[in-house]
């Protein structure tokens, strides 16, 4: 019986167009993550009629995936920090197909929730895969692919929106669900075949406990910010999850502390060099969101109202669309002023001109190109200050580490985006002014909800620069003759 004909290893033709594609593949499925956030907004107002269900229960739509991603961010980095970034994130990007599939063959809104928060998995992407891309990358390319990838999400809300209100204005809104779960299996095939597995880990026991009491705390307080304007900030819901948050977080910091290995190395937080990111990661966020947010409702405001535009959903999304251009174009200026002056002084840098953005809109939000130049202002110092961010991470923290402190990153990000939410949605509400018969925020509202927003951004500039000077570590990519790094300066023979 003859033996089976071997496999052909791949030719280093083969392998050189993987290694060349790795930073697209991994942009590609940065920028489908962002957009999967962002195609359910334009169907808020048509879900009640489409499926039913109240709205209060539709808005879970976008709830269930903000929690999902908050909860699971920091929990799938720290598990591809130990079993694998690749495979933890072709389990992330599955999820996310699934979801889609399961969204497109379904009108049940409890179904539709469910896949949503299955979707949710998919924020962890980017993360994990500045971790991979820390691991593989040259230090000479490692900046720029680094802002790249943080730039992602930014570039896939401004595309996600327009797309989304053109197939649900011109077709039936099961096909945005079918497009996106093509477009995730493509991005599973295309990892499989272009992301090599890293070689940097940090093997050891999963933290359940951890995981558990993270998900807790991290659900009651999001739930409390995203639900205290329905529910009422007053009210005893809102008051007992704000409770219970602070109780379970408290005990699972305490736990975290004395954990043979925890989920999240809470003294490698306390860092100033770390936790300072963190916040100026919060903060950032808060003052990103309001941007597309507010700006969004601002232009589709009625024309009677005085000051707004009456624009569509798809006209909407194309005056957000130079604010994503402006991000691509402006990741690799990012990494360059990162090599010249370090990350901090790029984050500072950002910040401040995202309060400029801001300034600009409170000076003029009446004529579009106005509106326009201020988001897109706004847009350019959310890039610097999003890419600034991973590479204060990388290089504040070990290697074995990156993916689960970047996980945490992207997770203050989220906090203070639902925040923003939070905060924009009881400035409008509390300035409204009645326009043929219908409650409408006034534009000192919008001008209040821009100030606001500029203020967080100039405390964020304030933060970065109190951040310590940074320096490169070792570079931890694996070294010739079977020698890998897992910790800083500590060398494992493989």
């Amino acid at each position: 019986m003859e033996s089976p004909a071997p496999i052909p290893a791949p030719t280093s033709t083969d392998t050189g167009l993987r290694a060349r594609l790795t930073i697209p593949v991994l942009a590609y499925c940065g920028i489908l993550m962002a957009v999967m956030q962002t195609v359910v907004v334009p169907l808020l107002p048509d879900l009640p009629r489409l499926t039913g269900a109240s709205p209060g229960a539709v808005s879970w739509m976008v709830t269930a995936s903000l929690l999902s991603g908050a909860v699971l961010t920091p929990v799938l980095g720290r598990a591809g920090d130990m079993y694998g970034k690749r495979r933890v994130l072709l389990l992330s990007f599955a999820l996310m197909a699934v979801g889609s599939v399961v969204c497109a063959l379904t009108s049940d809104i409890g179904v539709l929730i469910a896949a949503r928060a299955l979707q949710g998995a998919a924020v962890s992407v980017v993360p994990l895969s500045i971790s991979i891309l820390r691991d593989e990358l040259p230090p000479e390319r490692r900046g720029s692919a680094v802002a790249l990838m943080s730039s992602t999400v930014g570039i896939g809300a401004a595309l996600g929106l327009p797309a989304a209100a053109v197939v649900v204005q011109y077709a039936n809104w099961h096909v945005m669900f079918w497009v996106t779960a093509a477009l995730g299996a493509t991005g599973v095939a295309l990892i499989r075949w272009a992301v090599p597995e890293s070689p940097v880990c940090e093997p050891g026991g999963f933290d359940v406990t951890g995981a558990l009491g993270l998900a807790a705390g991290l659900i009651c307080l999001l739930l409390a910010v995203s639900q205290g304007g329905q529910w009422g900030w007053g009210s005893a819901r809102i008051i007992g999850l704000f409770v219970g948050a602070v109780v379970v977080l408290a005990l699972w910091w305490r736990q975290q502390l004395h954990a043979r290995r925890p989920l999240v190395d809470l003294r490698l937080v306390s860092r100033p060099r770390v936790g300072l990111s963190h916040v100026a990661a919060l903060l950032t966020g808060f003052a990103f969101y309001a941007n597309s947010l507010v700006t969004a409702q601002l232009v589709q405001a009625p024309e009677a109202s005085g000051y707004g535009l009456g624009l569509s959903i798809v006209q909407t999304g194309l005056c957000l669309l130079p604010g994503g251009i402006t991000m691509l174009l402006f990741s690799p200026v990012s990494a360059r002023i990162s090599e010249a002056r370090g990350p901090r002084v790029t984050l500072a840098l950002g910040a401040a001109v995202i309060a400029s953005g801001y300034a600009v809109r409170v000076a003029d939000s009446h004529q579009l190109w106005m509106i326009m130049v201020g988001a897109t202002v706004v847009s350019t110092g959310t890039t610097l200050a999003y890419s600034a961010l991973p590479s204060l991470i990388l290089r504040a923290v070990p290697p074995g580490q990156t993916a689960s402190a970047n996980g945490v990153n992207v997770l203050m990000r989220t906090i203070g985006q639902a925040v923003s939410s939070a905060a924009v949605a009881a400035v409008l509400v509390h300035h409204t002014s009645l326009v043929d018969g219908a409650p409408v925020p006034t534009l000192h509202g919008y001008l209040l909800a821009f100030g606001i927003a500029g203020a967080v951004a100039l405390a964020a500039c304030a933060v970065a620069l109190t951040i310590p000077g940074d320096t490169e570590p070792h570079d931890p990519r694996p070294l010739r003759g079977g020698t890998r790094q897992v910790t800083d300066g500590a060398l494992e023979e493989a």
